[in-house]
C-alpha cells in the first residue's frame, strides 16, 4: 500500500480530464489517492462532504493541491490540512504575489512542513 494523499482541486471548472490525469498520475507514483470528485459523494449535503473530506484528510499522509485561486471548497480543504498539520505538495496554483497572499502561504507552508 503506498503513501495516502488527498487531492485537493476544485470538482467545478477545471477543464475536462484536467484533475483525472494528475489522479492516474499520482496513483503511478505509487499514492493511494482519495479523490474528492470520485470518492466523495458529491450528491450529499454541503456539511456532510465537508466531514467526508475532513475525515479523508485526517487519514491520509500528505495532501496534493491544485487550486485554480476561485474554489472556496479547495480553501476549506486547504485549511483542515493545515490545522491538521499535513504535508502539503503544491501541482498547480495561481502564480506567487508580491506580499501576502493565500498561494504565497500555501508554497512557504509546503517548503516547511
Amino acid at each position: 500500500m503506498g503513501v495516502k494523499t488527498f487531492l485537493i482541486g476544485p470538482v467545478r471548472g477545471m477543464p475536462q480530464g484536467f484533475l483525472k490525469e494528475h489522479v492516474e498520475r499520482l496513483e503511478g507514483d505509487g499514492y493511494e489517492v482519495h479523490w474528492p470528485e470520485r470518492d466523495t459523494n458529491q450528491v450529499a449535503a454541503s456539511l456532510e462532504i465537508c466531514n467526508q473530506n475532513h475525515e479523508a484528510i485526517k487519514a491520509a499522509d500528505v495532501v496534493h493541491v491544485i487550486w485554480d485561486g476561485k474554489s472556496q471548497g479547495c480553501l476549506f480543504d486547504i485549511g483542515v490540512a493545515f490545522a491538521l498539520g499535513k504535508k502539503a505538495i503544491p501541482i498547480t496554483m495561481p502564480e506567487a504575489s508580491p506580499g501576502k497572499s493565500f498561494q504565497n502561504m500555501v508554497r512557504e507552508w509546503a517548503s516547511c512542513v
